[in-house]
Order: C-alpha cells, then structure tokens, then sequence
C-alpha cells in the first residue's frame, strides 16, 4: 500500500514505449535506466542514423529522445529517418547544443521539441510525458527562437514555387494555347516553325509541372495571363 504512488505512476507511463539515440553508451544507457525507474518502457535504444531508422521500424516507439551528433551523421537526419518508418513516433531532441541552426533544423524535420542535456532528470521525465501527449517541449529560451523564426517566415512574401519563370516568348505561347490556338496557328501568327512552338509548350508544361494543354488554360486563366 505504501508504494501506491510509485505504482500508479508506473502504470501511467507503462504505455509509453521509448527509444533512446545517443552514440555515447554510458550516457545513453544511463538516460534509458533513468526512464525504466519512472516506469517507462525503453524499448530499444541505437547509436546512429541507420540503427535509428531500422530500429524505429521494428518497435515503433511512442517517443525517441534523439541526440543531434551522431557518428554516421545528424540527428536531423536520424528523426527524419524514423518518421519515415514510425509517422506516429514523436522525437524529442536531448542534446548538448542549444544552437539555432541545430535547434531549428531538428523542428524543421519533425521534432517536437527540444532539450539540452543539462536539463535534469526531473525536467527529462515531465518532457517525455508532455511530449508524448503531444504538447511541445523546449528548453527555455528555445521556443522564443523556433517561434520568432516561424513568425519571420510567415511574415515573408512567398516564393511562389508553384509559378517558375517563364521566358517572354513561353508566355507569349501559354496566352496563345488558353486561347485556344492549335499549334500550327499559334506558328503562324508569332512567324515561328511548328516545331519549335511544340517545344515551348513542352518546356512550359515541364516548368509548371502540368499534365496538359486544359492544365495549361486553367493555370493561364487562375494566374491572371490571359489579359491582353
């Protein structure tokens, strides 16, 4: 009876499947031990990109605490690997760089969130439990950082990817082809071989990454080209 606290604590956690990446065994194995004592269930631990990847296939853990410096690369790399196999699996970075890049980067590739290794063990376990509920966990002073750098993006013009370059003469085709010119008749009225205005409407369907001539008109008429 005395020990009800430490066993309804036990049963909690006894769901959530852990996985532990680090390249340094004494540390990694300490963490690991660490967890089990919290009644967590570590369910493998890897030392790499590549026993990552293979090992978060076999066992698909709730969480993977995942060290940003690997031997066999990063644990940018690492998380994107397991979230190829596990889409399930949240990561939550422990590592000694409290970088941006490395902060960043590790968000980018589907983290969700990020301690550096001084934290202590009480703040390690709260971390797992938060982010295996979802909620996103960040040393202080890193949530400024990833949020002022999402607010930064989405407060810049867009690229526009979806609309590459186009030169004057592929324009001068798309408005032609919307319009519904053949070939042979746009060749007539821009005084150029029908070869060669197959060729343009071929690159442009290639830049545009359309399928054809109807993708070509809607693409025309959505992006405002058709104006004389």
């Amino acid at each position: 009876m005395g020990d009800k606290g430490k066993g309804d604590k036990g049963d909690r956690d006894s769901r959530l499947r852990v996985m532990v990446v680090d390249d340094h065994p004494i540390w990694r194995d300490a963490v690991a031990r660490d967890l089990e004592d919290e009644g967590f269930e570590v369910v493998a631990t890897a030392d790499g990109v590549g026993s990552a990847g293979r090992r978060a296939a076999a066992v698909t853990p709730d969480v993977v605490l995942m060290d940003m410096q690997l031997p066999d690369g990063s644990g940018t790399e690492a998380t994107a690997a397991v979230l190829e196999v596990s889409p399930q699996t949240r990561i939550l970075v422990l590592s000694a760089s409290g970088e941006r890049d490395d902060v960043l980067d590790a968000v980018k590739a589907g983290a969700s969130g990020y301690l550096v290794k001084s934290a202590s063990r009480d703040e390690l376990v709260a971390a797992v439990r938060a982010t295996a509920a979802g909620q996103a966990v960040f040393t202080p002073g890193l949530a400024g950082l990833v949020l002022g750098e999402y607010r930064r993006m989405s407060q810049e013009p867009e690229s526009s990817p979806a609309a590459p370059k186009l030169t004057e003469r592929e324009t001068e085709v798309l408005r032609l082809v919307a319009k519904g010119l053949s070939a042979k008749q746009i060749a007539k009225r821009l005084s150029l071989s029908h070869r060669t205005v197959e060729n343009h409407v071929q690159a442009t369907l290639r830049k545009l990454q359309l399928g054809n001539r109807v993708e070509l008109t809607r693409y025309v008429i959505e992006n405002g080209l058709d104006a004389d």
